[in-house]
């Protein structure tokens, strides 16, 4: 087994962070917890993602707060989570939710993005509210066999951010 150093792992990576790729976009857009916000703009960089939250009096600080690379990174700021979502839908993006319901595809069975693609986060004890379940094109389960009924958000949102992204 060969371990990279840190020099290696740099040189690998992007020079400098992306303004706005805007192919997959993580939409936790009903959060509960500010330090899952930051932690889903870790994964947006390491995915090359934009992360689309809602204006809140909390949600800037919680951002800085939980932005451990110290740089600028691809954030869209929604007034009107439903209306950005119905938006984001008439502008032809796929919307995939992240929800335990009937018919929702298993996360292994998910496929690599294929075009825009909004990633809808819903709030950690209530999930998507349901006048925003009708926008959502697909959902997707994470399976569990643990006692415990869903994921944190921000592990739920990375995990399938990876899967999308194509690079689990």
């Amino acid at each position: 087994m060969w371990v990279h150093t840190r020099r290696e792992l740099r040189g690998r990576r992007r020079r400098r962070a992306h303004s706005c790729w805007d192919h997959l976009i993580l939409a936790p857009l009903w959060p509960k917890y500010g330090v899952n916000l930051g932690t889903l703009l870790r994964t947006c960089d390491a995915v090359g993602a934009c992360l689309a939250v809602p204006r809140r009096p909390w949600t800037t600080e919680a951002l800085a707060k939980g932005n451990t690379l110290r740089r600028e990174s691809c954030v869209h700021w929604v007034n009107d989570p439903v209306g950005w979502l119905r938006a984001q839908r008439e502008a032809e993006s796929a919307v995939l939710g992240v929800e335990l319901v009937d018919g929702a595809t298993r996360l292994a069975d998910l496929r690599p993005a294929r075009r825009r693609t909004v990633i809808v986060l819903g709030h950690e004890s209530d999930g998507i509210p349901v006048e925003a379940t009708t926008l959502v094109d697909e959902a997707v389960e994470i399976p569990m066999i643990g006692t415990g009924l869903s994921l944190n958000v921000a592990v739920a949102g990375s995990l399938v951010a990876y899967k999308l992204a194509g690079l689990s």
